[in-house]
C-alpha cells in the first residue's frame, strides 16, 4: 500500500522503531540510520522483528561526511522518524528547520513520552510513567489491586507509535497535495489520553466513575479475569444483556436472583467473589470447552506461545516462527493481497554500500 514512500529512521528504542516497522510492513522503503560502531548481542539484529523489511546504513551523525550523507537521504524522503529528547536533533544539525530547508515537503516525525514542550519535556520516563500521568492507567486491574497493564501496549505502542504513524501519514497526504511538510509531535501522554475517549464516553450515560471499580467496564463481575483450578485464567466480558444471559445459563446461574441484577453496582464485589470461587473449581481447559462456540464472551487467557497454537490464530496466520522467537503478522490486512511472510531484518550497516551507491547515482 505504501510502495514508493521512503521513510528515514534515526536509530532509537521502542515506539520509534515500531512505527518504522509498521511503515515497512505496509510497503514503504524504510532506511534506518544505525550508529556507526554500535553493537548488539550476536544475532540480535537479524532476529529483531522491529527491523524486519528495513534497510540499514551505519553513520556517525557527528562526522561531517556522514552528516552530509544523512542530509542527502532526508532530502529525498517522505518522512523522518526520531525519538530523542527535545533538542538533541537540533544539536546534531538535523532539526526540523535544517531538514525542511533541504526538503520542504518532509514530514518530520518526533516520538517522545512527554512531548516537545511542557514542564516534563526534558525529564526521563518510561511507558508506565506516561500512562500513569495521562490517566490511562487508572482503570487498569481489579478494584483494590495495583493498576497494571500489558507492558508497552497502551503507552509505547498504542499511545505512541500508532499515533506517530497516523500523524505522519496525514502529513504526507497533505504534503503530496501542497508540497508543504509538517512536524509531528507524537507524545505518549497525548495519545494514551486520547485513547481514553471511548471509555470517557461512558460519562454521557452516567456509567463512568472516577472511583476505580465503579464504572461499567472496570468494576462488574462480568468484565474481568478469573483464576482457574490449574493456575490459568479466563476472561469474561459479557456486557450486553443477551450475552450475559447466555453466560449465566452456561454457568448454571440463570435462576439466581442476585446475578439477574446485572447492572446493580452494589452487588458487583460480592458477585465477583462468587464467580471467582466457581471458576477456581475447574481448570482452564474445562471452561474453554464449556464456552467454545458460544456468545457468552468468555475466552481463556493465552500466553503468546499458546496463542500461536490457537486454531483461530493459526487460521489467520497471525503468529509466525517458533517460541520464544515469535513475531506477529502486519495489521490491518488488505483483501486480495498475497499472504504475508516475514521479511528479513538487516544486520547493522548491512546496506551501507548499496545506499551510498544509490545516492551517488542520484547525484549524477
Amino acid at each position: 500500500m505504501l510502495e514508493g514512500m521512503r521513510i528515514i529512521e534515526i536509530e532509537g528504542l521502542g515506539p520509534g522503531p515500531f512505527a518504522a516497522m509498521l511503515f515497512a510492513d505496509l510497503g514503504a522503503d524504510v532506511v534506518t540510520i544505525h550508529r556507526k560502531g554500535g553493537s548488539a548481542a550476536p544475532g540480535f539484529a537479524e532476529r529483531n522483528p522491529l527491523d524486519r523489511g528495513k534497510r540499514s546504513i551505519a553513520l556517525d551523525l557527528k562526522d561531517a561526511g556522514d552528516h552530509e550523507t544523512a542530509m542527502a537521504l532526508i532530502a529525498a524522503a517522505d518522512g523522518l522518524i526520531e525519538g530523542f529528547r527535545p533538542g538533541v536533533m537540533e544539536r546534531l544539525g538535523l532539526g526540523p528547520d535544517e531538514c525542511h530547508a533541504a526538503n520542504p515537503a518532509l514530514v518530520y516525525g518526533r516520538m517522545t513520552g512527554w512531548g516537545q514542550d511542557g514542564p516534563k519535556a526534558q525529564q526521563a520516563g518510561h511507558d508506565l510513567n506516561y500512562i500513569a500521568t495521562s490517566g490511562a492507567l487508572w482503570y487498569a486491574s481489579a478494584p483494590g489491586d495495583a493498576p497494571l497493564t500489558p507492558p508497552t501496549l497502551v503507552g509505547d505502542i498504542g499511545g505512541g507509535a500508532l499515533y506517530l504513524v497516523i500523524g505522519m501519514l496525514s502529513g504526507i497526504l497533505r504534503a503530496r497535495q501542497t508540497g508543504e511538510g509538517a512536524v509531528v509531535d507524537a507524545a505518549i501522554v497525548d495519545g494514551s489520553a486520547h485513547m481514553m475517549n471511548l471509555f470517557m464516553a461512558l460519562s454521557a450515560t452516567g456509567a463512568l466513575s472516577m472511583a476505580r471499580g465503579r464504572s461499567l467496564l472496570d468494576g462488574p463481575h462480568w468484565s474481568r479475569t478469573y483464576r482457574t483450578a490449574d493456575g490459568g485464567f479466563v476472561s469474561v466480558q459479557c456486557l450486553e444483556p443477551k450475552f450475559y444471559a447466555e453466560f449465566l445459563q452456561r454457568m448454571g446461574l440463570a435462576d439466581d436472583p442476585d446475578f439477574a441484577r446485572q447492572y446493580d453496582t452494589s452487588l458487583w464485589p460480592e458477585l465477583s467473589q462468587r464467580l471467582a470461587a466457581v471458576f477456581a473449581k475447574e481448570n482452564r481447559a474445562h471452561w474453554a470447552s464449556l464456552f467454545e462456540g458460544s456468545d457468552a464472551c468468555v475466552a481463556p487467557v493465552l500466553d503468546p506461545a499458546e496463542a500461536a497454537r490457537d486454531p483461530h490464530m493459526q487460521a489467520r496466520g497471525v503468529w509466525q516462527g517458533d517460541a520464544p522467537a515469535l513475531q506477529a503478522a502486519p495489521a490491518p490486512r488488505f483483501v486480495g493481497e498475497a499472504p504475508w511472510t516475514p521479511k528479513p531484518s538487516p544486520s547493522r550497516g548491512e546496506h551501507t554500500g548499496e545506499i551510498l551507491a544509490e545516492l551517488k547515482n542520484r547525484g549524477r
